[in-house]
């Protein structure tokens, strides 16, 4: 059996997990799905006696493994090796944390891993060659060279990017968020499947209709959210803002997933806040 404390350990760096895995892969929501991969074969070499001295580096070594592992089956995106003399990286970039996911997907892989490790977590130079698995050398050159194509790419105007949804999703979509604004809570289990799923990221998970009645109870208790009609990475979603707050920015969002009319799935990102960072995101009318 895992001990307790290791577990306390996964939980403590699963936020920075996703802000790497996240921005290597591209996307908030397939970003997670990575993470859980990743921190099922770090359970699975504990439980087979696999020690650690430095928990995080081993744990952003598996990440990225797995993170390479979801691009090449993705068949997106090849490693390229980087080996000419680098400038000055000693001072990290401070505007790099806020670049949206997109855009780090137009950097090569090694590129994307220095600026991540460097830029949004903090690791050295020599530490995110290591966990690369490449030369502080070829590090040095891939921070240097991402940095300056990031630079580049935020100089040019920012881009909306309306998404192109069905008809059809649309309307399911906004119908959800709209009986979950007037807090129709009833009419919405009314259009759950039987064997509907929730996964509550981070949290639990519940299947079936009895089981996910409660999920809807608790937010029929709740008045600190504001919930809108909008877009994650494409996908129609509903965006919840804090209403308490002054902040335009979504704090998180849920995915549906439909089969014809009935709700098969539910996914809400209410305690993964980390995963809207840097994603893109839309309201639609």
């Amino acid at each position: 059996m895992i001990e307790e404390p290791f577990e306390d350990r996964l939980r403590e760096f699963r936020p920075r997990l996703h802000r790497y895995c996240a921005r290597m892969v591209g996307s908030a929501v397939d970003g997670e799905d990575v993470v859980q991969d990743a921190l099922l074969k770090a359970l699975r070499a504990r439980a087979e006696g696999m020690q650690a001295d430095d928990v995080e580096a081993w744990l952003l070594r598996i990440a990225h493994n797995t993170c390479l592992d979801f691009l090449r089956r993705r068949s997106r995106h090849t490693v390229v090796p980087i080996t000419e003399a680098p400038e000055d990286t000693s001072t990290p970039d401070p505007h790099i944390v806020e670049v949206s996911f997109h855009v780090f997907m137009r950097l090569p892989e090694l590129q994307r891993c220095a600026v991540i490790l460097k830029d949004v977590l903090g690791h050295s130079i020599e530490e995110a060659a290591s966990i690369a698995g490449c030369t502080p050398a070829a590090a040095k050159s891939a921070l240097q060279r991402g940095r300056a194509t990031l630079r580049h790419w935020a100089q040019r105007p920012g881009e909306t990017r309306v998404p192109l949804i069905p008809d059809a999703d649309r309307k399911r979509a906004s119908t959800y968020v709209r009986l979950f604004q007037q807090g129709d809570f009833d009419a919405i289990r009314a259009m759950l499947a039987e064997d509907v799923k929730l996964d509550l990221v981070n949290r639990l998970k519940l299947e079936g209709r009895e089981s996910v009645d409660r999920y809807f109870t608790r937010y029929a208790e709740e008045s600190k959210w504001r919930y809108a009609f909008g877009a994650i990475e494409g996908r129609p979603a509903m965006l919840v803002f804090d209403s308490s707050g002054t902040s335009r920015k979504p704090a998180y969002f849920v995915l549906i997933d439909w089969q014809g009319d009935r709700i098969v799935g539910i996914r809400d990102f209410l305690f993964t806040p980390y995963a809207i960072e840097a994603a893109d995101w839309v309201l639609l009318g």
